[in-house]
C-alpha cells in the first residue's frame, strides 16, 4: 500500500473515530424518556413535565454549584467592528432587538452525552455535554433557527438518528444528529418550505417558526408563528410531516371551516384569511394514547375583536387531537373572543392527579390571564369544576366582547385579576406620585375588562403578565406543580379615527396592537403599567407557585426575583421574565427567567430559595439538566439578557454548573 493510499485510509479512520465520538450512544434508545438522567426534548419528556429522575443534586448541596463551562454562542470578530447579529423576525411569538448580541431562549437538549443547541447567530450547534467543546456547527442557509431550541429523534433502521428545527423564515430542517449534515432525503436536500399556498391564503407573510416542533413516531409537529397584525394573513394551522420524507401528512385547521365542527364561532366571513389563532409555542403527547394538546394563541389583531363577533374558535383553546391524523377529539376554550392577547402559549402538562383512591390522568393549562384549569386529558373536562361567571361588556361600540369567560373553581387565580387605588406601589415616594399620575382618568377594576372608548383601561394581567411560553414542571412524587407568573398591568384604550384623512390606525404603547384599517385608534399614553423599570402595584411582581394538584391548593407561593436599583431593604419585590422552571427527583426547582439576571434553585417542598447565581445577562430561557459522561449532574441555562423588559443585551452564553469534581 502507497503512503497516498494509508494516509487517505487513517484519515477515513480519525473520520469515523470522531464521528463516532459525537454520537455514541445517539441511535440508542435503552430507556424512555420519562427515566432518561439527560435531557432528550424540550419538556424532558413528551408530556411536558420538565422533570428529571437525577437526584445528585439536592436542597443540602445545590449552595456547592458551580460553574462547570461555558459555551458562547456570538462568533469571534473577523474585524475589529462586528456587524450586528441577526435576531428574530417579529411576529407571533418572535421578538428580538438589532445589537452586537443576539436575543436566545434556547433550552439545551441532551441525548447520549451530546448537546444540541440553536444559537441566534444563525446555527444550530452541537457540544460535548461534559466540557462544552464545540462537535459540529450547522449555518443555516437563510433566517435563524427557532429562538427556543431543537427537537431530537430517535432514528429507525430507514433514517438515522435526526435533529429537526424550523427557522424564523419558515423552514423546517432535518439534520444528522451524528455529523451535522442535512439529511438529503428529507425535503429539497435537508429543507421543508413550511409558507406553502394553503398557509399563506395568497397574503404576505410567513409561518416561521420560533419554538421547537414535537415529535410523534415519525411525524414532525409544526405549530407557527404567523403574524401580530395586520389580521389577514398566514393560517396557524398545525401540520405533521414525514421525517424520512419532508412530505405532509395531516393538518388540523386553527379555524374552522364551513362544514367542520365548530364553524359557526366567527360571524360572517370573519374567519376568511384570518392569522393568529395558531401554536407559537409548545406541543405536548400523550404518547401512550396517540394524544397531541395544541394550545392555541388569540386571533390576530389582538385587542379589537369588532372585525371577528362571536367565540372565534380555537383561540385561545387548548385542542385534542389524534396525533397520528390529527383528527379533532375535544377542545377547551380559556378565553372567549380574546382581545386582551391572553394566548395559551406555554406547553399542557400531562400529569396524574389522585383523588379518593382512583388516578385521573389529566392535563394542566394555562394562559397569561394567570388562570389554571386541570382537565381529564381524555375527555377534556373540568376536575375541579369551571364556573361561567358574567365579566364587564365592551364601551367601544363597534365591539361586541363574551358576555363570560370560564373561572377554575380550583386552583385560585395564579396571578392578580383587578386594581384600586388602594393597591398603588408606595416603595418610593417617587413612584407612588408617577403612578398615580398614570392612574389618572384611567379605568380600573376587573376581572376581563375591556378596552375603555376615548379613555384608557388598565388591565391586570397585562398582556405580558399571567403565564407565557415558559410554562410549568411538575413533581410526580410531591404532585406538586410549579408555575411561575408576572405581575404586569396594561394600560390601553380605544378612540374614533379620521377615516378621511387616510394612513394607518396607530397604536400607542408595547402591545397595544389595533386593526391598521378599523375606525378606532388607540387612545395615547398606552403600555406598561410602570414608571422607568418600577411596576405601579404593590409587589411582588414576579412569582413562583407550588400547585397540589390533588387538592387543587397552593402548596407554597415565593417571591421570584429583585429589583437591584432600590434600596437593599426594598428589593425582594419580584421580578418579571419570561422562561419556565424544571423539577427534579433530588427535590429541587431550577428557574432562570427573571429580568434580573439571576438563576436560582428552591426547596420543592417548602419554597425556600437555596441557592442564586449572577449571571451576565437574564436567562429567557428555561433550564435542562442531565447526568454528564464524568458521572456529574448538570444544570445548563441559557442567558442573553434582552427579550420584552428592557433588559439590556449583556450576555450570549450557555452556561452549565455542577459540583466541584472530587
Amino acid at each position: 500500500m502507497t503512503n497516498f493510499y494509508r494516509g487517505i485510509v487513517v484519515l477515513a479512520a480519525c473520520a469515523v473515530a470522531l464521528i463516532a465520538s459525537i454520537g455514541n450512544a445517539v441511535d440508542a434508545q435503552s430507556k424512555s424518556a420519562a427515566a432518561s438522567d439527560e435531557w432528550p426534548t424540550y419538556g424532558h419528556d413528551s408530556d411536558g413535565k420538565r422533570f428529571s429522575p437525577l437526584t445528585q443534586l439536592t436542597p443540602g448541596n445545590v449552595g456547592q454549584l458551580e460553574v462547570a463551562w461555558v459555551y458562547h454562542m456570538r462568533p469571534a470578530p473577523a474585524t475589529p467592528a462586528p456587524a450586528p447579529a441577526p435576531t428574530p423576525a417579529p411576529g407571533r411569538g418572535g421578538r428580538g432587538r438589532g445589537s452586537g448580541f443576539a436575543v436566545s431562549e434556547t433550552t439545551p437538549i441532551v441525548i447520549g452525552g451530546v448537546m444540541y443547541i440553536s444559537s441566534p447567530y444563525g446555527k444550530v450547534v452541537a457540544l460535548d455535554s461534559s466540557t462544552g467543546k464545540e462537535l459540529w456547527a450547522y449555518p443555516v442557509p437563510s433566517g435563524t433557527p427557532s429562538m427556543r431550541g431543537v427537537e431530537y429523534w430517535a432514528g429507525d433502521n430507514k433514517t438515522p438518528a435526526q435533529i429537526v428545527f424550523g427557522t424564523a423564515d419558515g423552514r423546517l430542517i432535518s439534520l444528522h444528529a451524528r455529523t451535522g449534515e442535512p439529511n438529503e432525503t428529507f425535503g429539497d436536500k435537508g429543507i421543508v418550505n413550511l409558507n406553502t399556498p394553503e398557509i399563506l391564503q395568497g397574503l404576505p407573510g410567513n409561518n416561521g417558526l420560533s419554538s421547537p416542533p414535537t415529535m410523534f413516531k415519525h411525524l414532525i409537529i409544526t405549530g407557527g408563528r404567523t403574524q401580530e397584525n395586520p389580521p389577514l394573513g398566514p393560517a396557524g394551522d398545525v401540520r405533521a410531516w414525514d421525517v424520512h420524507t419532508g412530505k405532509l401528512v395531516w393538518t388540523f385547521r386553527s379555524i374552522p371551516r364551513p362544514g367542520e365542527k365548530h364553524f359557526g364561532t366567527w360571524a360572517g366571513d370573519s374567519w376568511k384569511n384570518r392569522s393568529g389563532v395558531n401554536v407559537w409555542g409548545l406541543i405536548t403527547i400523550d404518547a401512550q394514547r396517540g394524544i397531541v394538546y395544541m394550545p392555541f394563541g388569540a386571533p390576530s389583531v389582538d385587542q379589537f375583536g369588532g372585525d371577528r363577533e362571536g367565540d372565534n374558535l380555537f383561540g385561545s383553546s387548548l385542542v385534542a387531537a389524534d396525533a397520528n391524523t390529527g383528527k379533532y377529539l375535544w377542545h377547551f376554550q380559556v378565553v372567549r373572543h380574546d382581545i386582551w392577547d391572553a394566548d395559551v402559549a406555554n406547553p399542557p402538562v400531562l400529569l396524574d392527579v389522585k383523588q379518593r383512591g382512583r388516578t385521573i390522568p389529566a392535563v394542566a393549562v394555562i394562559s397569561k390571564s394567570g388562570l389554571l384549569f386541570l382537565l381529564d386529558r381524555v375527555s377534556g373536562k373540568p376536575i375541579y369544576g369551571v364556573e361561567e361567571r358574567p365579566v364587564p361588556p365592551s364601551e367601544v361600540p363597534l365591539e361586541r366582547a363574551a358576555k363570560t369567560q370560564p373561572f377554575p373553581i380550583k386552583p385560585a387565580p395564579l396571578s392578580r385579576m383587578s386594581f384600586t387605588p388602594a393597591d398603588i406601589a408606595t416603595i418610593t415616594p417617587e413612584l407612588e406620585a408617577e403612578c398615580r399620575k398614570l392612574l389618572e382618568g384611567v379605568q380600573i377594576g376587573g376581572p376581563y375588562l375591556p378596552p375603555a372608548y376615548n379613555r384608557l383601561r388598565l388591565s391586570f394581567p397585562g398582556n405580558h403578565g399571567g403565564v407565557n411560553w415558559g410554562g410549568m414542571s411538575f413533581n410526580p412524587q410531591l404532585g406538586y406543580l410549579f408555575v411561575n407568573t408576572n405581575e404586569m398591568g396594561q394600560l390601553s384604550g380605544l378612540k374614533d379615527r379620521d377615516l378621511k384623512s387616510g394612513g394607518r390606525a396607530q397604536a400607542s404603547g408595547v402591545g397595544n396592537r389595533v386593526h391598521p384599517d378599523a375606525p378606532y385608534e388607540s387612545v395615547p399614553g398606552g403600555g406598561r403599567f410602570k414608571f422607568e423599570n418600577l411596576y405601579c402595584q404593590q409587589p411582588p411582581w414576579g412569582q413562583l407557585t407550588a400547585v397540589d394538584v390533588n387538592t387543587g391548593e397552593f402548596v407554597w407561593r415565593s417571591t421570584l426575583g429583585v429589583t437591584d436599583s432600590l434600596p437593599p431593604d426594598k428589593q425582594n419585590t419580584g421580578r418579571p421574565g419570561n422562561g419556565g422552571p424544571i423539577a427534579t427527583a433530588g427535590g429541587l426547582v431550577f428557574i432562570g427567567a427573571t429580568d434580573d439576571a439571576r438563576f436560582r434553585a428552591f426547596d420543592a417542598k417548602t419554597g425556600k430559595e437555596v441557592w442564586t447565581f449572577k449571571l451576565g445577562g437574564a436567562a429567557n430561557a428555561t433550564p435542562s439538566t442531565y447526568l454528564g459522561k464524568d458521572g456529574r449532574q448538570y444544570v445548563v441555562v441559557t442567558s442573553t439578557g434582552g427579550g420584552y423588559f428592557e433588559a439590556p443585551l449583556t450576555d450570549d452564553s450557555i452556561m452549565a454548573f455542577a459540583l466541584p469534581k472530587r
